[in-house]
């Protein structure tokens, strides 16, 4: 049996994303559909759209041609900037983009260009960021301070206002829609309190974080510390396995009180990566069978106290994927980990869950899939948890 002492805290959301703004462009064919469907294929194959400009009409810059329609997005991707540049110019040949391998400006069905990433500066042959001619593009700025007037330019300093009163560009740009973001078609917030549960190894943290940026939530995450009972239970798990269950259980009973209780539950949005019952799930593999049935009275006098989620997740990995999962994470104490322990804290979930007629429950097998590597296994999940709604 491997486990610690669990402190549940309330983080500020750690940042396992990147923050991307885009300058999406076209003036070829439908041009409205061309910005929609870039759109989506950036939120299903690059990363996270959490913001979405409106959509302006602007003069073609550097050439005659027809009008462009322009637009901004922010982004929250976990790819580095290099990939993301393949990833975007991937979304261009898709498209039907096929790039003139001269200098000289074009008509084009799609324009994507990075503008930034993080406050980073990249100067790279083929990539520079922020981009470089940024500040001189009216139909870039006039969408930029739509969503994001905080930004600022991190080589120069200077703000989005600020760069506009400068810019050299007297060419029409004119606002003429709004333009909807995919998160506004998935409004999980109505759910307010979530939690998200799985095996060693399944991404439960993972996961939990990861929505949290995307829709500003509020987060519950466990944190690992010493419990000392462990070293006791290592030497004599017969005899200290009772009391070891039970101090993890008033640890997470007091934590996860004392911390959702900062919260409002009808009015914020709330992820955690675990629910209480994962203590009775432990336990049930852990102690012998007169003890568990102690165990379990008292656990079912705590769990009537404990605020229910409005829904419960369960991320289901097959024993060979966690296994990889806890490998590839390199944590020392997890090592050890049987395929037998791992088979067995799965069937006592899915066992348990069967039992939870309170509980809002989905159950989502991921282990075909990798939401931090793959965002269409991210968006998958997503519409799993929208369509309980």
């Amino acid at each position: 049996m491997v486990q610690s002492k669990i402190l549940l805290v309330i983080l500020p959301t750690m940042k396992l994303q990147h923050q991307i703004l885009l300058s999406l462009g076209t003036n070829k064919g439908q041009k409205l559909e061309n910005i929609e469907q870039c759109i989506t294929l950036l939120h299903q194959e690059v990363g996270t759209i959490i913001q979405v400009s409106s959509l302006y009409e602007s003069d073609s810059w550097g050439f005659e041609s027809d009008s462009f329609y322009n637009c901004v997005v922010l982004m929250h991707t976990h790819l580095p900037a290099k990939k993301l540049l393949k990833r975007l110019l991937k979304v261009e040949t898709n498209m039907g983009r096929i790039r003139d391998v001269s200098a000289s400006y074009t008509a084009r069905i799609i324009d994507i260009d990075i503008l930034a990433y993080d406050d980073e500066v990249i100067a790279l042959d083929d990539l520079q960021i922020p981009h470089s001619l940024l500040s001189e593009r009216k139909f870039v700025l006039l969408p930029l301070q739509e969503i994001a007037s905080n930004w600022m330019h991190p080589k120069d300093a200077i703000s989005v206002a600020d760069l506009l009163k400068k810019c050299p560009d007297i060419g029409k740009c004119d606002l003429i829609s709004k333009l909807k973001s995919p998160l506004e078609k998935m409004d999980l917030s109505r759910y307010n309190y979530i939690a998200i549960e799985g095996n060693i190894g399944a991404g439960k943290t993972t996961l939990s974080t990861k929505i949290a940026e995307d829709f500003n939530a509020k987060t519950v995450l466990e944190r690992f510390a010493d419990n000392p009972f462990l070293p006791k239970f290592y030497k004599d798990q017969n005899r200290f396995a009772f009391p070891l269950e039970m101090s993890f259980l008033a640890d997470r009973y007091q934590q996860i009180s004392d911390d959702l209780a900062q919260f409002d539950l009808f009015k914020d949005f709330i992820v955690a990566d675990y629910h209480i019952f994962k203590s009775l799930i432990f336990a049930k593999v852990t102690l012998a069978e007169d003890e568990f049935r102690l165990y379990k009275t008292l656990f079912d006098i705590i769990y009537k106290e404990m605020p229910k989620p409005d829904l419960y997740v369960y991320l289901y990995q097959n024993t060979d994927k966690l296994l990889q999962n806890i490998k590839r994470r390199g944590r020392s104490y997890e090592q050890e980990i049987s395929a037998t322990y791992l088979e067995k804290i799965n069937n006592g979930y899915l066992d348990y869950i069967k039992t939870k007629k309170d509980l809002n429950v989905l159950v989502i097998d991921v282990s075909e899939r990798d939401f931090v590597k793959y965002q269409s296994d991210y968006v998958f999940i997503l519409d799993a948890i929208q369509q309980k709604l």
